[in-house]
């Protein structure tokens, strides 16, 4: 059974699900016995359908095959008890939401700085993110 990685957005819907589909593909290139999983602390109640198009657009730039077709999810408690790692792409962001819904996991929560759309652009975000998570999966090959 791999290790998961469970990454948290506030919607599910840009940053949090380019986290996954990137790990995920970098992972299986290098053989890590590790996966990832996306999920959302505060979907609004009309969700979005699919995927940012400006995550659509950042993956097809790095030639990265993805299923677009997966919609927003809700995090859950199972969620969270089954995930080895939990990183949460905004502290000043996500902070709130995990405490409020999940306070029991809060200590296990790792937290990133990777802004939304309201504080910066996506031009500039998503290579963060990208060197972020290139940076997790080299982590784990050595560890």
């Amino acid at each position: 059974m791999p290790n998961k990685i469970l990454f948290l957005c506030t919607w599910n819907y840009y940053r949090s699900r380019f986290a996954e589909i990137y790990f995920n593909w970098e992972a299986s290139a290098a053989n890590l016995n590790w996966t990832a999983d996306s999920r959302g602390l505060a979907l609004p109640e009309s969700t979005p359908n699919t995927i940012s198009g400006y995550t659509v657009n950042y993956l097809n730039q790095l030639c990265i095959p993805f299923d677009p077709v997966r919609t927003p999810m809700d995090a859950t408690e199972d969620d969270f008890a089954n995930s080895d790692r939990i990183i949460a792409v905004k502290r000043d962001e996500h902070l709130h939401w995990v405490q409020k819904r999940f306070d029991r996991f809060a200590d296990r929560v790792e937290y990133w700085d990777i802004h939304d759309v309201d504080a910066s652009t996506p031009e500039e975000q998503l290579p963060l993110l990208h060197a972020r998570v290139r940076d997790l999966v080299a982590e784990l090959i050595v560890s």
